[in-house]
């Protein structure tokens, strides 16, 4: 079973408009909107892709009660935790101006809803799969990924980490199966720029010797790199199609990954399936269905989805 965490979800509200103007009243022209965090956007591909998988993470207020509502509709199996106080967060995305946005803060986590967390994690067996992704409420440390890693010590789970900045470097000593910065965030890590694929390769391997796996780097248009366990290096250009939606790209590449890593057990397969699931979602108003990662897919010039 693959498991994934959203500290911090929100309702993502998506609108369009004519012209913005600061300043002024603005309408909309279009309005979408959907449960948003990363690890919530994991398992709604993985689903897509027919892989089982349950989404933990907390919730509170109308707003998580709404995020619960629309995940159920989903057809997502989770398990949330609700807290009484606060409320979810709402993200404001002004869909034609190119990552402008708005984030909320998120409730308070406290000391026994991470109990309750720590519960559910417990029931982990071995071969299963923790995926810890996104920001967390500023209620909670940068070592909180890294403080469930060590809890979990010795079970033979995989974890997969899609952060940045001390909340992945923090859990590199306990051996995560995948990491996935993009190539800004890697940069950032080595206080070096990464434009070119070939460039990202040596700060992959940075990772790796400091305790990650797999090194997964999406870089948008410029496309991918993997390098894996065995140190394979893996490469990719950015498939052809038209970018409609960069929202949720690089979770879907994270369950792309995952989805052909348990059906295959091959590195390779496990990339391309990244890459096609995140181009999928970039193409499409909503996050990648099966069909649209299998047209992907084909682009690559591979068979055998």
């Amino acid at each position: 079973m693959i498991y994934t965490v959203t500290f911090n979800p929100s309702l993502d509200y998506i609108v369009s408009m004519d012209k913005f103007e600061l300043g002024r009243t603005n309408r909309t022209t279009k309005e979408q909107m959907f449960p948003g965090g990363k690890g919530i956007n994991v398992s709604a591909v993985l689903s897509n892709l027919g892989i089982e998988n349950t989404a933990l993470g907390f919730t509170a207020g109308f707003t998580g009660e709404q995020i619960a509502r629309e995940v159920h509709r989903m057809g997502l199996r989770a398990e949330f935790i609700h807290i009484e106080t606060g409320l979810s967060r709402i993200n404001v995305k002004l869909k034609d101006y190119d990552g402008t946005e708005i984030n909320g803060m998120g409730p308070e986590i406290g000391h026994l809803a991470v109990r309750a967390l720590y519960q559910k994690l417990a029931q982990l067996k071995a071969g299963d799969i923790l995926v810890l992704a996104g920001s967390i409420p500023q209620s909670l440390p940068d070592s909180i990924y890294s403080d469930i890693l060590e809890q979990l010590q010795g079970k033979d789970i995989l974890s997969v980490v899609d952060a940045t900045g001390h909340l992945l470097t923090n859990v590199l000593q306990y051996r995560p199966f995948l990491v996935k910065p993009n190539n800004h965030e890697l940069g950032e890590l080595f206080h070096v720029t990464l434009e070119t694929r070939e460039a990202v390769v040596p700060y992959a391997r940075k990772l790796q010797a400091q305790g990650a796996q797999n090194v997964l780097v999406s870089m948008a248009g410029q496309g991918a790199v993997l390098v894996d366990a065995a140190g394979e290096v893996h490469m990719c250009a950015a498939p052809a199609g038209k970018l409609i939606n960069a929202v949720g790209a690089g979770d879907s590449m994270v369950a792309g990954f995952l989805a052909g890593w348990t059906r295959e057990g091959d590195y390779g397969h496990a990339f391309r399936m990244g890459v096609a699931a995140g181009s999928a979602s970039a193409f499409s108003e909503l996050l990648a269905t099966r069909e649209e990662t299998a047209r992907v897919y084909a682009l690559l010039g591979e068979s055998g989805f």
